[in-house]
């Protein structure tokens, strides 16, 4: 896969498609810039190479449809103030006025475009649509990993109509999720949260084949049960001891858990231990959290409800990768080909 520093980009017309589906509080204010920060390598170095920046996205499920409160306003004012300029925004992503913005951007702009899921052809991966978001650039990037496995326009079917590169930050999520498939430093612990055993016994199972020991929540744990699912390999699955549907994990479960991730020197985890929104109940996550920062592994976590814990819990920084997928990032560890990256591949 080509990267885009083997590009001259200078005065080029460049289209991003960025992942800005941040959480919103109830005032419709960004309440975790995480993926708008992740995103300001890419858009900095193309500044900083007087390429003309468009920047596309999708936030929440406005099922093709304009919904007021997921308009990207507060993201566009957010990358203006992260970026320190001023950062135009249009008011749809396709159409005549979008098309006279984008002609009028200087070397070095940033223009942001409307929320793509306002047109239902996005996620339909219409072929027209796709086509009237690649005559705005001459360039495409991605660094949306976390929709990867999403086959939508502005994903794959843009593919077909620009030349398309992968994004530093994309770039970077492949290589590290590579390190804990292909070639993980041993012991190797993955922890895996949440529930919906059903979307996660794939991940569960081809995960075990390289880790020592698989750490699933209680709720994962107690379906797996009720459904009667059998794991590839069971005698490295390990969840809490008892309480299985306990809205935390209890001392002893707690100390279990320590004590199979002290010694790691590989850790991946992906998914709350228990309900993180109301802090009586973050004892389980946060001894999880803490355990793995004390045994100064390879640390790879995702997933949007851990991510935002743990940027609450001001750790964020203490992980060796903070993946911006969930969905993706399960996707591609479970060995699934993401449409994103394999439109990418093919193109190229």
């Amino acid at each position: 896969m080509k990267s885009i520093k083997d590009i001259n980009v200078d005065n080029k017309r460049v289209l991003v498609r960025c992942d800005f589906n941040v959480p919103l509080d109830d005032d419709g204010n960004i309440s975790d810039d995480f993926r708008i920060k992740e995103t300001l390598p890419i858009i900095k170095y193309l500044i900083e190479n007087k390429a003309k920046i468009i920047l596309i996205s999708h936030l929440g499920e406005p099922d093709g449809k304009i919904v007021d409160n997921l308009k990207l306003n507060k993201v566009q004012e957010k990358l203006s103030e992260l970026l320190g300029i001023v950062v135009k925004k249009a008011d749809d992503c396709i159409g005549q006025e979008v098309t006279e913005m984008v002609g009028d951007l200087n070397s070095g702009e940033v223009l942001l475009l409307e929320n793509l899921r306002f047109h239902k052809e996005e996620t339909e991966n219409n072929s027209e649509f796709a086509q009237e978001l690649s005559k705005l650039a001459e360039i495409y990037i991605n660094e949306a990993f976390s929709v990867c496995h999403r086959a939508h326009a502005s994903i794959v079917g843009i593919t077909k109509y620009l030349p398309g590169f992968p994004g530093f930050l994309l770039e970077k999520e492949i290589l590290n999720l590579d390190k804990i498939l292909r070639n993980p430093q041993q012991p190797m612990v993955a922890i895996i949260g949440g529930k919906k055993v059903g979307t996660k016994t794939k991940v569960i199972n081809k995960i075990s084949k390289v880790a020592d020991f698989v750490l699933i929540s209680g709720l994962i744990k107690k379906e797996a049960i009720e459904k009667n699912i059998e794991f590839d390999f069971p005698e490295k699955i390990i969840g809490p001891i008892d309480s299985l549907d306990a809205l935390d994990i209890d001392e002893k479960s707690q100390e279990l858990f320590k004590g199979k991730i002290i010694n790691a020197k590989t850790v991946l985890w992906n998914g709350p231990f228990g309900k993180t929104e109301d802090k009586e109940y973050i004892k389980g996550t946060l001894a999880i959290a803490n355990a793995i920062i004390e045994s100064k592994a390879f640390s790879v976590v995702g997933g949007g409800e851990t991510i935002e814990f743990l940027n609450k819990e001001g750790l964020l920084s203490k992980f060796s990768h903070v993946s911006t997928g969930g969905g993706a990032m399960l996707s591609y560890l479970s060995g699934e080909e993401l449409p994103g990256i394999f439109a990418l591949d093919d193109n190229i």
